[in-house]
């Protein structure tokens, strides 16, 4: 029974290598299917520093203008905060208030799909909504999909324009501008002022008039609201009031309309001098590096449109994250040379090299395409991954080779030497590459943010073995029985004297096998 299934076993592996060996157009094409995906996911694949460990985020948004920071707490953020904080994985729930405008950020554990977190925060928001004022809009409920912190920084100085002008400058110009281009998530605006328009009611002229102040406010926030929230000075400041008596009066009638600046949160200088920053952050899935390059092109086509600004890159990280990349991608080739040079000095066959050396391009490249579709990208840990299974790509050609050269030193043709010693060595080399996946597979599973970085660790080297497995049991068997020439010294052992002294010793492990594991 035993032997029956070791030839079943056999019988299988036969089949497929022998398929490629006999019919070697099938197993060409599909090696350049492979190599054609991979080459083009190595193209979209986005380069980042890291793997996006951000936890999911997201934000609800609930517009009121006209409606002071006081009554938005009471009667919007709080109930928001409480509807929200029984959803299942939340982590953090963060509030602000500014304008008319209440923003409530929630974070989720890691574990958490961010897809359906944002279903479950859309249904708690869905149910408190009729409990909302009546002049307050619909929530807008949305996932948050920056990534990490900014990857560029730039400050803007213009000795021609006030502390305000550059702040509006920069918030209508370039922010705006910037928040359009592909790849950018948000900009962070750094220093600077806001512009804000002070009302202050007269006590007397509303006395006369028979107003209250409750009242004038009620009007003011109706007319803001249909109005909308961006008015001018003159805009406001021309709002009728409506008389209990009869008749209307200008806003302005009845109350001091100034425009003035809000109370400065932040604030920035370079070399001294206060400027106006603003920071970057990419979405996930995009490049930082090209993200970069297009926030680059985009403020220097605003520079050139207004002289009188002057743009500075003060902060990037985009420039060790390219030369990560850059350095990996060397030690990669590097560390390739030198497998193939090692493969040459123990085969000594140069034909035998270049077909074990095939392997690698087959194991890499395609696997650049399971990581597009995983959704990865080049950074420090799936570049690590790659350089660092480099050297184990190969092992499964070297094994087909050596034993195909082993049965073609009996005498035998190639061909025949490619199937017979495939259908040999095949469950061992399925051996070798299964067991491979089976230790660095399970890393991905990691919980924690410690899983995040090792998910792309583990399955990038699982995929690139298995199309090292792949390549070893079609393509090397292919070549080898098309490609590899029997030896001048075919049927000679020429073996070097360090490998006799090796055989002798291994031989006399088995027979004394009890001394050996004692040893």
């Amino acid at each position: 029974m035993n032997r029956f299934k070791f030839m079943a076993g056999r019988g299988v592996s036969l089949n497929v290598s022998a398929l490629a060996i006999r019919n070697p157009l099938p197993a060409i094409l599909l090696a350049l299917i492979a190599l054609a995906l991979g080459v083009v996911s190595f193209r979209q694949l986005p380069i980042t520093l890291l793997p996006n460990v951000d936890p999911p985020i997201v934000s609800i948004v609930v517009t009121d203008f006209g409606a002071t920071p006081t009554e938005l707490e009471q009667q919007v953020t709080r109930k928001i905060e409480a509807a929200v904080s029984g959803v299942a994985g939340v982590h953090h729930v963060m509030s602000s208030i500014s304008d008319g405008i209440s923003a409530t950020t929630i974070s989720f554990n890691l574990n958490v799909d961010t897809d359906k977190a944002t279903r479950a925060v859309k249904t708690a928001v869905a149910d408190i909504a009729p409990e909302l004022p009546r002049g307050a809009d619909a929530p807008t409920v949305k996932r948050i999909d920056a990534v990490g912190l900014n990857i560029v920084t730039y400050a803007a100085e213009s000795p021609k324009l006030t502390a305000e002008q550059l702040s509006a400058f920069v918030d209508a110009d370039v922010i705006g501008g910037l928040k359009a281009l592909p790849g950018v998530s948000s900009v962070e605006r750094i220093g600077g002022v806001t512009r804000e328009i002070s009302v202050t009611l007269d006590p007397a002229a509303l006395a006369m008039h028979g107003l209250t102040a409750a009242e004038a406010d009620a009007q003011i926030k109706a007319a803001q609201k249909e109005a909308g929230a961006q008015q001018s000075l003159a805009e406001l400041a021309a709002t009728p009031i409506h008389l209990p008596r009869g008749g209307s009066l200008r806003l302005d009638a009845l109350a001091r309309v100034t425009d003035t600046t809000a109370t400065p949160r932040t604030f920035a200088r370079l070399n001294g001098d206060p400027i106006v920053a603003f920071g970057v952050l990419r979405a996930k899935g995009a490049s930082d590096v090209t993200v970069a390059d297009k926030v680059e092109k985009f403020v220097q086509k605003v520079a050139a449109a207004h002289p009188e600004v002057a743009f500075k890159l003060i902060d990037t990280s985009v420039r060790y994250t390219q030369g990560n990349y850059d350095a990996a991608l060397h030690t990669l080739f590097e560390g390739a040379a030198l497998a193939v040079v090692v493969v040459f000095l123990f085969l000594r066959d140069l034909r035998a090299t270049l077909i074990a050396a095939i392997a690698l391009p087959l194991s890499i490249v395609p696997a650049l395409f399971v990581m597009k579709m995983l959704g990865f990208s080049l950074n420090l840990i799936s570049l690590l991954a790659i350089t660092l299974a480099t050297g184990i790509l190969v092992d499964d050609a070297i094994v087909e080779i050596e034993n195909i050269v082993r049965h073609m030193r009996m005498g035998k043709s190639a061909m025949q030497a490619a199937i017979d010693a495939a259908d040999e060595i095949g469950l061992a080399v399925i051996a070798i590459s299964l067991t491979i996946v089976a230790v660095f597979a399970p890393v991905s599973f990691i919980g924690s943010v410690a899983g995040q970085y090792f998910k792309q660790f583990g399955l990038t080297i699982a995929a690139e073995v298995m199309f090292s497995l792949l390549a070893a049991r079609f393509v090397t068997p292919m070549l080898a029985a098309h490609f590899l020439k029997p030896r001048a010294d075919a049927g000679e052992e020429k073996l070097p004297a360090w490998t006799r002294y090796y055989g002798k010793i291994v031989t006399w492990s088995v027979e004394h096998r009890f001394t050996t594991l004692v040893i």
